[in-house]
Parts: C-alpha cells; sequence; structure tokens
C-alpha cells in the first residue's frame, strides 16, 4: 500500500445559492415577504471550501458555465487557495439553487444543474485523482442519470490508485428513485459514508439510525450519520460513537450545508488520524460555525 497523504480531492457540484430568507413557507397566490441573497454553494464547493479553511490541501473536480457566476465561483475557490479541476461550459449555464429558509434556519431546495450535469469521464485528468491520496464525492453526482458514469469512473480510478473514498449520500428522494440496494451497489467499498438520519433509515428500512449505521458497515468501513440538533453518530467496527451538537454562540440563522461543513470537519480529524472522537468533534464544531451565519461556505 502506498504512503497516504492528507489531500482531498472533492468531485461533484458547484452552484450559486439563492437564498430565500422568509417567515413563513409560501401560501400559494400570494406574496411572501423575503430577504434575498446570492451565496457561493453546490455540496462539493461547499466541502471543498471548509476543507481548505481547516488548512487540508485540498483540490475540486466539477464543472461550470461561461458566465459571471462562474467567474464568481473560480475565483472565491482559487482565493481559498483551492486547486482547481474545474471546465467551463459553453452550453449551460453555472448551477443555481433556490433554498427557502425559515425562521428557524430550516431550508427547502430547488436546484437547477446546469453545467454540472456536463461532467464527464474525460475530465477526471490524473492530476485530480492522486496515487494514495483521497476522495470525497457529493452522492449527487452518482444520483443524478447525465453525472453517474463519471462518478463511477472517478470512483474505479480513485481505488486502483489505491485512494481512500468518502461519499455522501446527499438526499432522500433521489436515493429513494434509485433505490437503495442500487446505490449501496455504486459505492460499495468505501472508507466513509456519511448520510442524515432519514437518508440513513432510508438506505436500510431501519427505524432507528444507530441500527441503520451498523447495518451499512457492510458497504463502508466507517459510517456517520448525522442528526442536526442531535449531533452526530459514528459506527466503526461494532462500536458505535455519539456526541451531542455543540452550542450555537448566537441564533441559529441559516442550516444551508451545516452537513458539508461537518463532512469536512470530520474529514479533517479522520485525514489526520486523530481518531473518531476528535473527527466528530471537528465535524460538530464546524457545523456549529455553519448554522451561525447565512450561507453554506467559510
Amino acid at each position: 500500500m502506498s504512503d497516504r497523504t492528507e489531500s482531498v480531492t472533492v468531485i461533484g457540484d458547484l452552484m450559486m445559492d439563492l437564498i430565500v430568507q422568509i417567515p413563513h413557507l409560501p401560501v400559494p397566490g400570494t406574496d411572501t415577504q423575503a430577504e434575498i441573497g446570492y451565496h457561493l454553494g453546490g455540496a462539493a464547493g461547499n466541502v471543498a471550501a471548509w476543507l481548505a479553511s481547516l488548512q487540508i490541501p485540498t483540490a475540486i473536480l466539477g464543472r461550470v458555465g461561461c458566465d459571471p457566476f462562474g467567474d464568481e465561483t473560480l475565483r472565491a475557490l482559487d482565493s481559498a487557495g483551492i486547486t482547481l479541476h474545474v471546465t467551463r461550459d459553453p452550453d449551460r449555464s453555472t448551477g443555481i439553487c433556490i433554498s427557502l429558509v425559515t425562521p428557524d434556519g430550516e431550508r427547502t431546495m430547488m436546484p437547477d444543474l446546469g453545467a454540472n450535469a456536463g461532467l464527464r469521464p474525460e475530465h477526471l485528468i490524473e492530476q485530480a485523482l492522486p496515487t494514495g491520496g483521497h476522495v470525497h464525492m457529493s452522492g449527487y453526482s452518482l444520483l443524478h442519470d447525465e453525472t453517474r458514469i463519471t462518478a463511477l469512473g472517478a470512483l474505479d480510478v480513485a481505488r486502483h490508485r489505491d485512494m481512500t473514498v468518502s461519499i455522501d449520500a446527499s438526499s432522500v428522494e433521489p436515493l429513494r428513485a434509485a433505490g437503495p440496494a442500487t446505490f449501496l451497489g455504486w459505492i460499495a467499498p468505501c472508507s466513509i459514508l456519511f448520510a442524515n438520519a432519514e437518508e440513513a433509515l432510508t438506505l436500510t428500512g431501519k427505524d432507528n439510525p444507530e441500527s441503520a449505521a451498523l447495518q451499512l458497515r457492510d458497504s463502508a468501513a466507517v459510517v456517520v450519520v448525522k442528526l442536526g440538533p442531535d449531533g452526530a453518530l459514528v459506527a466503526h467496527g461494532q462500536t458505535v460513537t455519539h456526541k451531542p451538537a455543540l452550542p450555537v454562540e448566537s441564533d441559529v440563522l441559516d442550516t444551508t450545508g451545516a452537513g458539508d461543513a461537518f463532512t469536512a470537519g470530520f474529514l479533517r480529524g479522520w485525514i489526520r488520524r486523530e481518531g473518531i472522537d476528535a473527527a466528530l468533534e471537528w465535524g460538530l464544531d464546524t457545523a456549529a460555525r455553519a448554522v451561525a451565519s447565512v450561507g453554506a461556505r467559510p
């Protein structure tokens, strides 16, 4: 086995988030007053930005449009010190996600893939997948028909190059559409599977996150279940470790990207071999920081 490095390549979606803060969910046929702002987003972009902020050497492989949002996306990633393996699509605009955020910080998302749908196998350049490094993949890349062949190709290349692999389950409805057994067949074996509680239950048919995490150990060496206000738990071997969420210094303003921030924090501790407890603490700390501000990036 080759020597391990602390570098991470993140593969997946780059989006511009249109965050709409509203007092309540919209009532059809009438107006709902809102505060609206643009923020950089996309699960892959968010994880990469948080990893870079935690001093982990980070690269990103994705696709944006030839438009101002694409320009801004690339500028921000480059300014964060992230190595760019991002191509530009002349026919599709940069992806956009509308995120409706209610006063409790909960969000409802409506994504338009845009240029993300144009990520192709020929974009899997050798420099982006270095031997002995780590690949983190947004599950959206597997769940979308347009990018699945590229995502599966990336996983094959990573395994042949002795890279460790983590995958985020990403979203319940696409998981249900793909089928739990099919999704788990795509990802196994991987080093780490990240899922929230509903995703973990969907993938296993279990009725509680701990049982689901233990069952998912058939597909991943480490299973991390994000529990929102209840913190997170990790199944490793036959052991389950749970830690509660950290208190937020101010009000919860926006949960958009909190799971991505947690993922980056956990990976920071895991990649540096600090142990499961420390990785959990890193994840919970970055998640607490994320929900205390509007937007998904540090």
